[in-house]
């Protein structure tokens, strides 16, 4: 087939979904439907997978945690976990000895809701409810890089060995307690403790609305350990120099634990080390589990719109049973007539794909303005697959009438009133 060829076919493709639009658009509403259900999930989950690696980068792909209980656990735990002993201060001064791939080894205590603790923080007639607060010592924020300070400076040594009063905020905290002030020197109350803030974070929201660096206010670790001696949930942060260096530092770290909590040979570990990528294998469950659905939701509507297209071109076929009679008078040949409608089908789809993408994009673009914490981002590679869907209905549910046109005998065609 040659490029005049192409050209008639989809001139005449064209020209007839033109002239039938209402028809036209009727019968490529299954399509849309069956696109943009995959380009709005789509978008949606490619925006969140963009800020899942966000995320893990900020949390540092150096670091791992340890706890007594797995993290992310809320509400009553399993007996053998609660009968599990806590973790000490101590036991990072160990690993520091005994592990020499760890660099930054931390322990820190925690002050939240999520643990059924309030906190309040306030400045003169300004105030910020549900704050995170927690105690850390020197390498903190060393450790896990989402805590570096954008003003001010970080807990030190100093601040850890004195117990002093001091105090680095998140960027929400200043905002609610000094909206119109540097927060650097100046004293605020916690819990109705007087602390002088040192510093600030860095810029961190949270992750789907969740808590973030912005929430928290972090003070020395002796300091907490004074006002809070009846928290004892300690959980371990540790670094290594290089990433390549994770699994070694593992090796080390978990035996380590093993002596210093005396757990038997025979027995499993008492504690939970979490990776640095659990977010990253978290969030492909559920995605996974969730392009499953909108793929089997969006099978049917292409399904019901594919038979729409196939039923739409049955019906072409008959009302033009004369013109194809004609057509091959002059010498078309089967092939010729076959692709002209299988070329009709594809342009309905083709149509009904671009809409479906327009469509989708815009669903999704609405729920991002709607609910922040969903951000969108269309990736070239969707808007090829709902391109490639489209015509793939096309081809799939356009050929049997094409081929029925092709087929049909032009003495009798000609004869057809």
């Amino acid at each position: 087939m040659n490029a005049h060829q192409i050209r008639e076919n989809l001139t005449i493709a064209f020209e007839s979904v033109v002239r039938q639009k209402t028809r036209s658009l009727l019968t490529i509403l299954g399509i849309v439907i069956g696109v943009a259900s995959v380009i709005s999930v789509a978008a949606v989950i490619e925006g969140l997978n963009h800020s899942i690696i966000s995320r893990v980068q900020a949390l540092g792909s150096k670091v791992f945690f340890v706890g007594r209980i797995p993290g992310g656990t809320f509400g009553r735990l399993p007996e053998h976990i609660r009968l599990r002993k806590h973790f000490k201060y101590d036991d990072i001064r160990v690993l520091r000895e005994c592990c020499p791939h760890v660099e930054y080894a931390t322990a820190f205590l925690t002050r939240a809701a999520f643990f059924n603790q309030t906190n309040e923080a306030r400045y003169r007639n300004e105030q910020a409810q549900n704050v995170i607060l927690r105690g850390v010592d020197e390498d903190y924020s060393a450790a896990i890089p989402m805590f570096d300070v954008a003003e001010g400076r970080s807990i030190t040594r100093y601040d850890q060995a004195s117990a002093r009063f001091v105090a680095v905020i998140g960027q929400a905290v200043a905002g609610s307690l000094f909206p119109h002030l540097d927060p650097i020197g100046r004293t605020i109350r916690v819990n109705g403790v007087p602390f002088e803030v040192i510093g600030v974070f860095l810029k961190d929201e949270g992750l789907f609305g969740g808590p973030g660096v912005d929430q928290f206010i972090v003070i020395p670790y002796t300091t907490f350990q004074k006002l809070y001696p009846e928290i004892e949930e300690h959980f371990l942060a540790i670094s290594v120099r290089e990433t390549q260096d994770l699994a070694a530092a593992l090796d080390e770290v978990v035996p380590a634990l093993r002596r210093i909590r005396h757990v038997k040979p025979s027995q499993e570990n008492d504690f939970e080390v979490t990776l640095p990528d659990f977010l990253t294998r978290l969030w492909d469950q559920l995605t996974g589990a969730l392009f499953l659905l909108t793929f089997a939701i969006s099978s049917i509507a292409l399904l019901v719109g594919g038979i729409g297209v196939m039923n739409i071109m049955l019906v072409s076929v008959t009302e033009r049973t004369r013109e194809i009679g004609v057509r091959k008078a002059v010498g078309a040949r089967r092939q010729d007539v076959r692709l002209q409608f299988l070329v009709e089908a594809i342009v309905l789809t083709f149509v009904g794909g671009l809409v479906g993408i327009v469509a989708g994009a815009g669903v999704a673009w609405t729920a991002s303005m709607l609910v922040p914490s969903f951000p969108f981002y269309l990736s070239p590679f969707w808007v090829a697959m709902g391109v490639g869907m489209a015509v793939g209905v096309g081809i799939f549910f356009g050929y049997y009438p094409a081929n029925r046109a092709a087929e049909l005998d032009p003495i009798v065609a000609l004869r057809y009133e």
